[in-house]
């Protein structure tokens, strides 16, 4: 489904039309704090988010976003509400493309003017519908908020900015209850061409919110379906697109970097397993030139034999661990040196 989207371009990067999906992010500062603003920004750059939003509640933060987007080498999104004006002063600033919801802008004639300027500077709107702004009218019609009430609320959306003369659009249909969210995005995805941004939204805090995220999205993403995406935390930022990443590997759909197993600690266990396989995830998050995968096993009778398909891997004992490759031991080493032989090896790997 996904090679079925229109292509449409967010600044340089292309979604869309079978690209590679693009994580997203958003921004927790204060947009009008350009230093703290563009400080977050980089450092999600740095943890591979390929799309940036940002809030735009006021003018000022409208006028940042010039600033801002001289200092970032992402694309940079504008999340509007309630005022039109908001969107036009954002695209006028450098917005590589806009976050409106229709039905809260002002209004059809306030749409037409956003529509107007988007098309004169060639910016994409994302027409977002959620599932805790859906209209009197689909909740009346539905009994409730449902998917069906989603999907025809961002088709009447999109079918209403069509008639205006712009199809430079991408879809976003989210909601808090992941199966009605799964049952949006099958409906839409067989009505309409335009690129889908998926995401399960108000997901929760970084345990909830991850399971709820990776159990949503990757049912969505499993049939084809979604463009972008975006996991949605009550925390770090940089916590929603190391997420991201791990359900795009998961899934197939994201290659390169390292991937970290570890086994489930048992009473064979004489090492920190945990502290061991946290400090080695760590670690390998700022290799992502490579393509490998790395186990951490907690014991040396049978971890190396069951983690066989990794290409390296070490295994804990007493005082004294083990490194293996495909399953065959390499060296013995002492347990506080198992971390830098480990990174020594992978960092030589192919070579």
């Amino acid at each position: 489904m996904r090679e079925r989207t229109k292509v449409v371009r967010i600044g340089d990067v292309p979604i869309g039309g079978g690209n590679p999906i693009r994580i997203q992010s958003m921004c927790n500062t204060k947009t009008e704090d350009v230093e703290a603003t563009t400080a977050q920004i980089l450092a999600l750059e740095k943890a591979g988010c390929e799309i940036i939003r940002c809030a735009v509640p006021t003018k000022e933060a409208a006028f940042a976003l010039s600033k801002i987007r001289e200092r970032i080498h992402i694309p940079l999104v504008a999340d509007i509400h309630f005022d039109y004006r908001l969107a036009i002063a954002a695209m006028e600033n450098g917005a590589d493309k806009i976050r409106i919801n229709p039905g809260n802008i002002g209004g059809e004639e306030a749409v037409r003017a956003v529509v107007a300027r988007a098309k004169a500077l060639h910016v994409p709107i994302r027409v977002g519908v959620n599932s805790g702004s859906l209209e009197k009218e689909r909740i009346g019609k539905y009994g409730g908020v449902t998917a069906e009430g989603l999907v025809e609320s961002a088709l009447l959306k999109t079918r209403m900015i069509e008639k205006m003369g712009y199809d430079n659009l991408v879809i976003s249909i989210k909601s808090s209850d992941v199966r009605m969210c799964v049952r949006a995005h099958e409906q839409i995805a067989d009505r309409t061409d335009y690129p889908l941004h998926v995401g399960i939204t108000e997901a929760g805090t970084l345990f909830a919110g991850n399971i709820r995220s990776a159990v949503g999205l990757g049912l969505i993403l499993y049939q084809g379906i979604g463009d972008t995406i975006r996991v949605s935390l009550t925390g770090d930022p940089l916590e929603e697109v190391k997420s991201a990443k791990e359900i795009l590997r998961t899934l197939g759909l994201r290659k390169g970097g390292i991937e970290v197993v570890s086994c489930p600690t048992c009473g064979r266990t004489r090492i920190d397993l945990i502290g061991l396989a946290s400090r080695v995830e760590t670690m390998a998050a700022a290799y992502d030139d490579l393509s490998m995968k790395v186990a951490v096993m907690g014991c040396v009778v049978n971890g190396p034999g069951e983690a066989r398909e990794a290409d390296l891997g070490i295994a804990g004992g007493d005082g004294v661990g083990l490194l293996f490759r495909k399953g065959e031991i390499i060296k013995k080493v002492p347990e506080e040196n198992l971390l830098a032989a480990l990174e020594d090896e992978w960092k030589n790997w192919g070579r």
